[in-house]
This record gives structure tokens, C-alpha cells and sequence, in this order.
């Protein structure tokens, strides 16, 4: 079986804005701590604030975001 999980590339672009996550929760309304988990695969943002990072950045969602897949065993 396999699952899915989220990758990103927040701060890929953060680096390339020169923006602290705390400026990029500022920008989106969000925590810095949220901004954080996200990056780290974490936590999987709503699909309203992924487009909101995107709007920020002025990409789109797959540019950030992107399924990837991981191998798991079959469950019962």
C-alpha cells in the first residue's frame, strides 16, 4: 500500500524573499510556529491557506506543494 504525503518548498522560498517564517506568518496571518510545522511536513495546511503561501510568494500550490509517495506496509 502506498501513502501520500505532503512535500514543500516554503523555505526555498522564504530564502529566495529573504523572509523569517515569522514574516510569512505575518504576511498570511498566521503563527510563526504554524509556519514552522508546515515546512517541517508536520502539518498539512488547509487549501485555504496553502493558496494564501502561494498568493504570497505570487505562485501556484504545486509549485509549494507536491504529493509524494512512501512505500508502507499493506494493513489489515
Amino acid at each position: 500500500m502506498t501513502k501520500k504525503s505532503l512535500r514543500n518548498r516554503l523555505k526555498v522560498y522564504r530564502a529566495m524573499e529573504d523572509w523569517t517564517q515569522e514574516e510569512l506568518a505575518r504576511r498570511v496571518n498566521v503563527t510563526r510556529k504554524t509556519i514552522n510545522t508546515i515546512e517541517n511536513s508536520k502539518y498539512v495546511p488547509s487549501t485555504y491557506l496553502a493558496l494564501k503561501i502561494a498568493a504570497a510568494f505570487g505562485v501556484t500550490v504545486e509549485e509549494l506543494f507536491q504529493l509524494d509517495d512512501e512505500e508502507m506496509p499493506d494493513q489489515l
